[in-house]
């Protein structure tokens, strides 16, 4: 049944989606000292429902290789370091639960055949921006991701949009095309929201954004000038249409607003290796999968995955 589905990549965000499920799946541990499993079930049961309701020919999981990679930090050293552990200047803080999980998870994506794809240096956003760049105009792509950073990637013409989980998870999700944009955020494209994020900033990634100027104004300002290039330009040649508390704070920021640009649009040309992401067929390691199942409890997950996929 897989071959008669329109071609469609879905791209998941991984971490972004197993975080969710860590904090949204409870945990069913009678005894304290059996594995978690919470985040292990919820990722592979989100797979199962997208999977189902997009229906793609192909999927990959983009995973974070580097989660704060040395070129965003040595262009904004303040990017992502409220998320490092305590005393440390490159581990993530993640729970004590969740991190045994991922390395289940890694395992259940190479039992079911699932590609799974980072790029060294990078993070799984610019292995998505990557994927993107790839297969633009060849299969519309959707991206699944709580993250909004992936909205500069939204290009109606060629079939790319959010599938935005944030509010409602991957059973009631946003989805994030050019018309969203323009009703939520008051631009036009992903690439006018990528200017308007930087201008904007975001504390939650460490960016500092342009102080005094928030979303409505940053829009604003990319609406009149059409893009952050050239509204420097009109900065440094003395546009009067720039003037009094404004024009102060563009000056002051403009050393911000020379690097920020490369910190926050993702990549298009990670090193990602060759990859089958065609949807599986038939199970990769049954073996594997069977370990998996006994030991962590997680047959009835893969099962409805396995369902998903139209192998039982």
């Amino acid at each position: 049944m897989t071959l008669e589905r329109p071609p469609k990549l879905l791209l998941l965000d991984s971490a972004s989606l197993y975080f969710r499920a860590f904090y949204g799946v409870p945990d069913q541990r009678k005894d304290p000292g059996e594995p978690p499993t919470n985040a292990v079930r919820g990722f592979l049961d989100m797979i199962a429902s997208l999977v189902t309701t997009f229906q793609p020919t192909h999927l990959v999981a983009c995973w974070d290789n580097d989660w704060r990679p040395k070129f965003r930090v040595d262009a904004i050293p303040t990017y992502k370091t409220h998320r490092l552990a305590d005393g440390s200047l490159e581990e993530e803080q993640v729970p004590d639960d969740l991190s045994p999980q991922v390395s289940v998870i890694r395992d259940a994506l190479a039992a079911l055949g699932i590609a799974r794809v980072g790029a060294d240096g990078y993070e799984a956003d610019d292995v998505i921006g990557t994927l993107v760049h790839q297969h633009r105009g060849g299969m519309p792509v959707d991206v699944v991701t709580g993250d909004r950073d992936l909205f500069q990637l939204v290009d109606d013409a060629h079939g790319i949009r959010v599938v935005y989980t944030a509010r409602g998870g991957v059973r009631d999700p946003d989805l994030v095309d050019q018309a969203f944009l323009a009703a939520k955020y008051a631009v036009p494209t992903g690439s006018a929201y990528a200017d308007m994020a930087v201008l904007r900033g975001d504390t939650s990634d460490g960016l500092p954004g342009v102080a005094g100027i928030g979303e409505k104004t940053a829009a604003a300002l990319i609406e009149r000038y059409g893009d952050l290039p050239t509204l420097l330009t009109a900065v440094a040649d003395g546009d009067p249409a720039l003037k009094g508390a404004q024009r102060t704070r563009l000056e002051a920021a403009l050393s911000y607003l020379e690097v920020a640009p490369a910190v926050v649009r993702v990549a298009h040309d990670a090193p990602v290796a060759e990859h089958d992401g065609a949807l599986p067929t038939e199970v990769a390691d049954v073996d594997l999968l069977g370990r998996l199942a006994e030991d962590y409890g997680l047959t009835n997950s893969f099962k409805r995955v396995l369902a998903a996929f139209d192998i039982i």
